[in-house]
Order: structure tokens, then sequence, then C-alpha cells
């Protein structure tokens, strides 16, 4: 890709493992915890796109607590690992070509940044427990605008900022809708499959697909 300007991330599946907070609980959850995190992930994303839709916003902490009681009681969870799996939720791991990667890029002559559903203070928690402060140019949250992606005016505050075009900008996400979204927006949207997943009907292709961030470097040219 050339002519790119900034390099935009999503945190949460594309950066950062969503289900590592129960995975590292497994032996207490046991073999049921991976369909528990996945249920926990798919009920926290519909929550972000009903608030949005009803106009009954709470913020991604909230968000991520409320679908943790619910996906407890689906999963028969005992309630007394609540407060351990949400205190892990905010130093998930990163997939592990992710800082070397991110290092790498910095060397280049681009922005990067995250942006991100998550609250400000828990995307600053998320980079600093992974070591990976003075990275990233902007951590954009959602919270600036009060309302979840994929509407537009997320997509809009790197733009804003950085006073660039949107074909400028290459966009990142492991989550098909927030490709979409992203691409819709006039992004150039990069799918991060990591699962061997299908694409969604959304009116969007994206613009390339990779299997992890290590196949970003040999796509992405230096100004």
């Amino acid at each position: 890709m050339k002519n790119i300007k900034a390099i935009i991330f999503d945190a949460y599946g594309t950066l950062f493992d969503v289900n590592s907070a129960a995975e590292k609980c497994k032996d207490k959850i046991g073999n049921k915890w991976e369909g528990f995190a996945n249920y926990w992930r798919t009920t926290q994303l519909e929550y972000t796109w009903l608030r949005s839709l009803m106009k009954r916003h709470k913020d991604f902490w909230q968000i991520t607590e409320d679908s943790l009681d619910k996906s407890m009681k689906v999963y028969a969870i005992d309630s007394s690992m609540k407060n351990e799996l949400l205190d892990l939720y905010k130093i998930l791991s990163p997939f592990k070509e992710v800082p070397q990667v991110i290092k790498s890029l910095k060397e280049k002559d681009l922005k990067l940044a995250i942006l991100s559903n998550g609250t400000p203070s828990l995307l600053n928690q998320l980079v600093k427990s992974n070591n990976l402060e003075n990275i990233f140019d902007d951590l954009f949250s959602i919270e600036q605008v009060g309302v979840y992606k994929p509407d537009s005016k997320v997509y809009d505050m790197p733009i804003k900022k950085y006073q660039i075009q949107k074909n400028e900008v290459a966009f990142l996400s492991a989550n098909t809708w927030d490709v979409s979204g992203g691409g819709n927006y006039g992004f150039n949207s990069i799918w991060v499959n990591r699962n061997n997943s299908i694409f969604d009907n959304l009116d969007y292709k994206p613009t390339l697909e990779i299997k992890n961030l290590n196949d970003l470097l040999p796509n992405i040219e230096s100004n």
C-alpha cells in the first residue's frame, strides 16, 4: 500500500487476546472456558451495538461487567470469580507477534494509533501492562464521541486529529464488522483473520487479508 500516513489498530481481538482473561482461569472454569470466553465477547459486542441504537450509552467497562454477569449465569460459573476475571481483562495479553511488529512500524514515518471501544483508562492500562508505552501517537477511545463502532463518528477521530484523507489510513481489525465499518467509511481496511474465518456480507471487501501482523510489514511502504 502506498501513500499511507497513519496505521490505526483496533485493540480488542486485534492487538490483544480477548480470551486471555478466561484462559488464565481455565483450571478453575474447566473445559468450558473457551465457550464461555466467546459468549462473553459476543454479548459484550451486542450490548455496544444495542446501546448505540437505543441511545443508552454506558462505557465499555460497564458493558464488559454487564456482559460478564450474563455469561457467568449462562455458563454456571461461580460468582466469586467475577472480580478476578474483570481484573484479568484489564491486562489482556497481546498476540505474540504484536510487540515486535508494532516496534518495527514505529521506525517508519507514520502515525500509529489505537481506535477502540475501550475507555481511555482501560486502553492506557492495556498498553502500559504490556510495555507498549511510547509506541502509539494516540489512543482514541469512543468515549470522545459517546457512541460505539461502527458509527462513522468513531472513524472520524483520527482523520480530524491528523488532518489527513481517509484513503491515507490503513485500518486493521480482526472483527469483520469493524473492518467493514472502517472500509465503508473510506479507510483502507485490513482484516486480521487469525482464525481462518469467513468474512461478513456488509458491502465491503477488505483491502488486504492477513493471518497476523507479521504479514502487514511487507505491505506498508515508508513515506
